[in-house]
């Protein structure tokens, strides 16, 4: 049980760290506004993964109960979509832009409201829930509702810890992501070959 809590709070961490919407929002209104908007920028999107957490504990729970040959389905779609995200990623451009031009001053309210908003209105993270955390089950004897939500809350307090830490950070490293044009390719493979990774650490437990 712990080496699978630890395995997948590693994995988030390299999720975390690895450069996506979610944390080049909360690195830009850092830079714009300064570090306590982009500390509210990160509890709002935090926030919002309770609710896929819940969306996730209660819906899949029920489907993993009915048959196990479903809960291998459910693995290699999440493994198959993690890969189709490391393609995706692969295909994209290198470029990373952090324009402060015409860019409003928001209050730290409106700031996580606005992560909040964006994270539970955005499908893709429910898929990505669904994909990442039935792979890192981790109990016969618990419930599956129980194990989404411990899954769920080491996903926040670890993405917290790393969100907080590129808020408070922002400023060095917006000005080594402007001072090297090679930023953006090296960010673009260390994000290809972390989702190619999970993918097949999901196949592999």
């Amino acid at each position: 049980m712990i080496e699978t809590l630890f395995s997948f709070a590693l994995a988030t961490s390299m999720l975390a760290l690895s450069p996506g919407p979610d944390n080049i929002f909360v690195l830009t209104e850092s830079i714009v506004n300064g570090i306590k908007y982009g500390l509210a920028t990160v509890f709002g999107l935090i926030s919002g993964c309770l609710i896929h957490t819940t969306l996730l504990a209660f819906g899949v729970s029920a489907i993993i109960k009915e048959s196990e040959s479903v809960y291998l389905t459910i693995k290699i779609f999440g493994a198959v979509y993690l890969l189709y995200l490391a393609y995706k990623v692969y295909k994209s451009d290198d470029n990373i832009e952090l324009s402060q031009n015409n860019i409003p001053k928001k209050s730290t309210l409106q700031l996580f409201k606005q992560g909040f908003i964006m994270n539970v209105l955005n499908p893709k993270v429910t898929i990505f829930f669904l994909a990442f955390f039935p792979g890192f089950l981790f109990s016969d004897q618990l419930s599956t509702v129980i194990q989404f939500y411990v899954l769920g809350l080491i996903f926040m307090l670890v993405s917290l810890v790393i969100f907080s830490g590129i808020a408070i950070l922002s400023g060095k490293i917006s000005e080594k992501i402007k001072l090297n044009n090679k930023i953006g390719f090296y960010l673009k493979w260390m994000q290809v070959i972390v989702f190619t990774l999970i993918a097949f650490l999901i196949l592999y437990k």
